[in-house]
């Protein structure tokens, strides 16, 4: 069902050695914990921004709910998702 489709993956997001803004979001506002779930909440969180440059906290929110983390660090990530969306 992917055949002829386009996939990218969290590390087709840096563009010639320079970190997606998003990516550089994430690190400024400390959203990574263990990293199990952070290339799923990047990779949600950038559908988004394609889709919604400019999303609310309560978007942001409900892009990022299909992605489980038991470090429960949502706060920063939605900041970071927020911040990431000031500069698109």
């Amino acid at each position: 069902w992917m055949e002829g489709k386009k996939i990218t993956t969290v590390e087709g997001l840096a563009f010639s050695g320079d970190l997606d803004p998003l990516q550089k979001a994430f690190i400024e506002h400390d959203a990574p914990q263990c990293g199990y779930c952070t290339s799923g909440q990047l990779m949600s969180a950038k559908v988004l921004l394609s889709r919604n440059p400019r999303p609310t906290r309560e978007e942001v929110q409900h892009a990022l709910t299909g992605n489980i983390c038991r470090c429960s660090n949502y706060n920063r990530i939605v900041e970071a998702v927020l911040a990431a969306s000031s500069k698109a």
